[in-house]
């Protein structure tokens, strides 16, 4: 099978990871267990996850002039990433995300950095790249304007978009018509469409709205009935990641002309998997690993 060509828009950054009994109420100190940095941010989890599974990915986005930026590059080049859309910039600061594991779950503070400079004119540089791509993929954590800059060189050119609305934020209608794929978790999709009931949002986007619910699988509406698509149980090391190997999985198997069923299958299995190793990539699967556990 040929590989799939997938581009990712997003950020990369530095996870700054500490490990704790319990997460801090405000005014509140509490002893950490450990700490580590490990590279990071939405847009380069996906990048790498993807390229596990066996796609060829390219990374459009910027790391900062600094040591962290030079780590984070050498990290993408390392999973087979290629790295030729993304700059330094100067005078500026990789991104970094400040995370806090504790009670089975992850608290996380982001700060932009050089990700702020993923602006629309530097996606557009990278316009025939994207033109020529099996699927693109797009977080929210790169400006507004990047994600609707992206989605309008998709739709004219008839490339499948996958946005994952995290961190989420209000999305212009326009765009949400016009990208192929959007899979918030419940706490996005509950944000994005504040005050509906999620069962009848899910009936007016057919095919295109999947929101994930962690352990209870994926939901979305396949034209007829609502379907959830269940998730496997797994022990739990860290979360952080798990959703960014969900849709990185999730967009591999539909670039390959994979079913929905299959896709989200696929996505959910890569996602338990990621779950059992430290940090946003250290438990992302192989896609060895993740046909080996779906026969199992």
């Amino acid at each position: 099978m040929k590989k799939p060509k997938i581009a990712v828009v997003g950020s990369s950054s530095m996870d700054l990871v500490v490990k704790a009994n319990k997460r801090p109420q405000a005014g509140e100190t509490v002893l950490g267990e450990s700490f580590e940095t490990v590279p990071g941010g939405k847009g380069a989890n996906q990048a790498v996850a993807a390229a596990r599974l066996g796609s060829e990915v390219y990374m459009i986005g910027c790391v900062g002039e600094d040591a962290y930026g030079t780590e984070i590059l050498s990290n993408l080049k390392a999973n087979g990433v290629i790295t030729d859309y993304i700059e330094p910039v100067k005078g500026e600061r990789s991104g970094t995300a400040h995370i806090i594991l504790a009670e089975g779950d992850n608290s996380i503070v982001v700060v932009k950095g050089a990700n702020d400079y993923v602006t629309s004119t530097y996606v557009k540089k990278a316009q025939s790249l994207i033109e020529s791509c099996d699927l693109v993929m797009i977080q929210q954590e790169v400006p507004e304007d990047t994600v609707i800059e992206t989605a309008d060189i998709c739709h004219k050119a008839g490339v499948p978009l996958l946005l994952n609305p995290a961190p989420a934020r209000p999305i212009p209608p326009t765009t949400v018509e016009q990208v192929t794929y959007l899979t918030p978790n419940e706490h996005e999709a509950a944000l994005m469409f504040k005050g509906e009931i999620l069962s009848k949002v899910l009936t007016r986007y057919p095919g295109k709205l999947f929101i994930t619910e962690g352990a209870a699988g994926v939901r979305y509406f396949d034209g007829h009935k609502e379907i959830r698509v269940p998730s496997f149980s797994v022990d739990v090391v860290d979360t952080t990641g798990a959703g960014d190997t969900f849709n990185a999985a999730f967009g591999t198997a539909a670039a390959e002309g994979k079913s929905i069923q299959e896709s989200l299958r696929f996505a959910n299995r890569a996602a338990s998997l990621s779950v059992t190793g430290f940090g946003a990539q250290g438990g992302m699967p192989t896609r060895l690993e993740v046909e080996s556990a779906l026969k199992d």
